[in-house]
């Protein structure tokens, strides 16, 4: 006997959404599937939060920094990243959640949740054709960066624990490792 999962589109989750259905229950869409969200404990809260202040201040008038809001993906997932760096102006958003071309990067903060963050959302992220994606490992207080999607995987993961990194949509900014991992 063959099992065969029921997949979720964007349209109906919008639906269960607006009704409520998942209200309170911390799930995200990934490729058509629900999956459930992990916690967030004491570090991981203070340091994204701490590190989406940040960046407000380096790209002040280049870009919005979003904290655990919902992205849109052409591959049937709307995920909540701890932080989306997003295309101004912020109106956009008003009718939609940002979609691949709204999208300068993503950052996720990963304790209980490394190992999706590494392998499941790296794929997703890849495969929507999101060019840049970050992960702060907080286990070892080291940053990954993933670049470079093709065929929904990253071709170039550098992993940093200190020193500066330029984002792909803005080669003149640069970023202090050491303050994204609060070193």
């Amino acid at each position: 006997m063959t099992l065969s999962t029921w997949k979720w589109t964007i349209n109906r989750y919008h639906q269960a959404v607006e009704a409520g259905i998942f209200e309170g229950v911390p799930v995200e869409l990934l490729n058509g599937e629900l999956v459930e969200m992990s916690p967030e404990g004491v570090p991981h809260s203070s340091l994204s939060d701490e590190a989406a202040e940040y960046l407000r201040e380096q790209l002040r008038g280049l870009a919005k920094v979003r904290e655990a809001k919902p992205i849109t993906l052409p591959n049937r997932s709307e995920p909540e990243p701890d932080i989306s760096i997003v295309q101004l102006p912020v109106e956009i958003y008003r009718s939609h959640h940002p979609y691949v071309e709204n999208i300068y990067w993503i950052i996720e903060y990963s304790n209980t949740s490394l190992q999706k963050d590494l392998e499941v959302k790296s794929k997703v992220y890849a495969e929507a054709g999101i060019c840049e994606y970050w992960v702060v490992n907080l286990k070892t207080r080291e940053l990954n960066v993933f670049r470079n999607p093709v065929n929904g995987e990253y071709q170039e993961q550098t992993v940093l624990t200190e020193g500066v990194v330029s984002p792909l949509a803005f080669p003149n900014v640069q970023i202090g490792v050491a303050r994204l991992l609060q070193r």
